[in-house]
């Protein structure tokens, strides 16, 4: 994927342009296509796929750590 924003995850400095760590779910819409993606740090990202290239339009802070319940 082509980033048009030229920019990195604010939180990690993963470039946008580079592959998500994980795909959370694709949706198609008449455009192209909406993606929600996980980034390595946790942020958690919505990107538009369409004929101008990929943008990240949304993204969260990064994923809070969670502690197990045998580490209480």
């Amino acid at each position: 994927m082509i980033s048009t924003t030229g920019t990195g995850c604010p939180h990690c400095g993963w470039p946008d342009g580079a592959e998500p760590f994980q795909v959370v779910s694709r949706h198609s819409t008449a455009a192209g296509r909406t993606e929600w993606t996980r980034c390595g740090c946790g942020s958690l990202q919505v990107r538009v796929v369409d004929g101008g290239g990929m943008r990240v339009v949304s993204r969260s802070g990064p994923a809070e750590p969670h502690s197990s319940p045998a580490s209480r």
